[in-house]
This record gives structure tokens, sequence and C-alpha cells, in this order.
């Protein structure tokens, strides 16, 4: 009995194992190849095509007012009456504030009755000169006598010169009562009110004008930066635009594009030797009055124009534990080779390559997850969102790239 219970259990086991081997055998056999090569991987790659971008760099600076004129008395007095309303927009000649006209006026009076005076005088004098010198040829008078009156005569001339010379400079301190502005623009606070005493050419500005239609924008440039596109220039890497070169995009504070092209005025010939920087001063067009002096700003210079300019998606360039750039090929057999890389800047999502591709590379940009350099791979174009678009043309920095 107890024999029988030893071998119906070892049959039982051998069912059990003989069914599990069956049942991994069918497993096994449903890919058709069990223990095959794994298939090719595939990659998606970007083909290499030099294209024409226009490299550009991006400043920092300042806005300035076109045109500033600050306003002082020409002559002493009381401020009779403000009449501008404080930051207002005035046109040239217009009047700002009335000093007190009295004793000006008088003073004008007083000159015109003393010129009046020697005018009167003067014709009297002038006959008896004359009488004198007639005289003189038949010795009616002596020598003496005609010197005096010529003398004389003299004397009342330049008197009246005077006078005229005074009649003028009175009538124009009278004139200097009128403040008017010197300039049209936006006329900031005033530092005096109705009633205050001012005197003529004082230290504190009554009131300040800004022209701001157009407006200045100074920004800097290295000095450096500006040996290296002279460089790239005279080696033909780069080419001028000619009259497209001067124009200049602007950049506000919060990163918005301003809706209207700047000029490009002149570059400053003096370089600041505590920042080895020099000034480019642009003149930008503020109808609306957008701009403000002192307002910061990044101007988007053009540099030049790369004629064979070879770029790569950023996704298709990774780093070494060295940190340089490299990117992934396919070659012509279909193997993947790895390329050292040097990068000149950053354009838009793609890099601009200095060196490290040619025209025609196949460079990996999806599919790297199984893929070593050697390794044998299927490519297939890519069909990315921006694949084969072109480049933008102006959204370099002013750094170089790594």
């Amino acid at each position: 009995m107890q024999l029988h219970k030893i071998r119906s259990a070892a049959s039982i086991c051998w069912m059990a194992v003989t069914a599990m081997t069956l049942f991994l055998a069918g497993c096994g056999s449903g890919s058709g190849q069990p223990g095959g090569p794994p298939p090719t991987p595939e990659v998606a790659t970007v083909t290499i095509e030099p294209r024409q971008v226009e490299l550009t760099t991006e400043l920092p600076g300042r806005t300035s007012a076109y045109l500033v004129a600050e306003i002082r008395p020409q002559v002493n007095g009381i401020i009779k009456k403000r009449l501008f309303k404080e930051g207002s927009d005035v046109k040239a000649g217009q009047l700002l504030y009335q000093i007190d006209p009295a004793p000006f006026q008088v003073a004008l009076d007083s000159a015109k009755a003393s010129l009046g005076k020697a005018q009167a005088n003067l014709p009297s004098i002038r006959l008896k000169a004359e009488r004198y010198k007639e005289l003189l040829a038949d010795k009616g008078v002596s020598r003496q006598d005609y010197d005096d009156a010529a003398a004389a005569m003299e004397q009342a001339q330049a008197e009246v010169a005077y006078w005229k010379s005074a009649v003028e400079a009175a009538r124009i301190n009278l004139g200097y009562t009128r403040v008017t502005a010197p300039i049209s623009g936006r006329i900031g606070k005033s530092s005096v009110t109705d009633g205050a005493l001012v005197t003529a050419y004082q230290a504190m500005a009554l009131a300040t004008i800004q022209q701001l239609d157009p407006i200045y924008v100074d920004v800097t440039q290295s000095s450096a930066e500006l040996l290296r596109l002279k460089r790239h220039l005279e080696a033909g890497r780069l080419s001028a635009d000619g009259e497209k070169a001067r124009k200049v995009r602007l950049l506000l504070e919060d990163g918005t594009p301003y809706p209207l092209e700047g000029t490009l005025q002149f570059r400053d010939i003096t370089v600041d030797p505590a920042t080895g920087s020099f000034t480019l001063r642009i003149v930008v067009p503020n109808p609306n009055h957008l701009l403000l002096p002192g307002m910061f700003v990044r101007a988007v210079v053009q540099e030049g124009i790369a004629e064979q300019a070879i770029l790569v998606p950023q996704q298709g360039v990774s780093r070494t534990p060295k940190g340089e750039p490299i990117a992934l090929i396919v070659d012509e057999a279909g193997t993947v080779q790895q390329r050292l890389l040097s990068l000149n800047r950053a354009l838009g999502d793609q890099w601009l390559v200095s060196s490290g591709l040619i025209p025609g590379d196949r460079v990996i940009v999806e599919g790297f997850l199984n893929i070593r350099p050697g390794a044998k791979v299927k490519a297939v174009a890519w069909e990315g969102p921006k694949a084969g678009a072109q480049a933008p043309k102006t959204k370099s920095s002013s750094a170089t790239g790594p």
C-alpha cells in the first residue's frame, strides 16, 4: 500500500514537469524565430545643408533724449506767471515764464530818451564844425577853435552810438523777461512758482525740455567683439549687407519687440579703459513716446551675413564628460560615427557649427537610446516640427558659443 502511494506521487510530479516543459516551449515558439538576432535600430537624422544666415548681436543699452534744453533766466527778476502745464508738449518759441517786465521797460524808455537827447544835439555841433572848417581856410578862426569844434562833433556822434547800444541792450533785456522754449519737446516739472525770485544764469534750471521723437539709444559693445567681427569679415566668413546693416531692432524691458526699426548713427572711436567697451548710438523713431529717457532696452545689431552657415538642431548635440560638444552621424555604410564639434552660437533652437560637420552629413537627432559609435542603424529623415525650416535670422546673442 505504501509503495503504491509513492508511485502515484512520482507519476504526478512527472506529469507536472512535462506540462511545464510543453508550456514553455509553446511560449518560445510564438515568435517563430527563437534566439534570432535583434532588429536594426532606427534613428531620425537631419542632413546638413549650408544656408545663408544673418548673424546679429544683442547689446544692452539705455535710451536718452534726442535734444535736451535746460531753461534758465537771463535777467534778474520776479516770476510773474508760469504759462505751461507740467509734463505737456511744448513748441519752440512758446512762452513758458513771464518775468516782471516793469523795471526793464523803464530802462528801455530811459535809454531811448537819452538817445533822443544825443541825436538832438548832434546837428548843431556838426554845423558848427563845418563852418569852422570853412573859416579856417580864410584864416577866420584859429586852428585851435576848429580842432575843438571837430572834437565836439566826434564826441556827440560817439554819444549817439553809445545810447543806440544802450537802447538795444535794454530792448534785449526786456525781451528776456519772456522766457520761451528753445526747442520743441516734452517739458518736465517746474522748479519755481509764481512770485519766485530768479537770477540771471542761475545754477538751478527753471524746467527741462526733452525731445523724444526721435530718441537716442546708446548701447555698449566690447572692443574684443569688434576685433573678432573684423577678422571674420576680412577672412570672408562674414559679408556686410550694405545699408541694411545700419538697421537696428529693439527689444523692450519686458522682452517684447519694439515695432519700429532704428538706424545706427555712429560708433564711438574711444574705448572705455575701465570696461573695455565702446558706445554705439542708434536713432529710433518714437512717435507715440513709448520709449522714455533712461529706459533699458536691448538692441539687435547686425554683424553680417554668413553665406555657408552650417546649422544643427540642439537636440542633436551632446557633451562628453569633459564638456566637449559632440554629434553622432550615420555614414554611407549605415554605421554610427562620433564627431567632435566647435560651436559658434545658438540661433533659436539650433547651433551654428564652426567645425566638425560638412555638407551632406546625416546627424542623429532622435533614437539615441540603443546606439553607440560603430553600431549599424537604419536612418530615416527627421519629421520634427522645424525640420528643414530656415534658421532664425536675428536671434543670436553677443556671447560666442561653447
